[in-house]
């Protein structure tokens, strides 16, 4: 992912979005990407929020 590394909020809020949202049809692979890649802290916990409780 191009801007994973960023330290820029709105970029990673829009990573943790995009995320969240293909987690609602694909959480397999949403949690498999997220356990693989390098992203932020932050865009880890909130791509993972909601997954976790479905």
């Amino acid at each position: 992912m191009e801007h994973q590394d960023s330290i820029q909020f709105m970029i990673k809020k829009a990573i943790f979005w995009s995320l969240r949202e293909y987690g609602k049809t694909n959480v397999a692979a949403v949690i498999e990407y997220v356990s693989h890649s390098d992203l932020k802290t932050l865009s880890k916990k909130e791509a993972l929020k909601n997954l976790t409780n479905a």
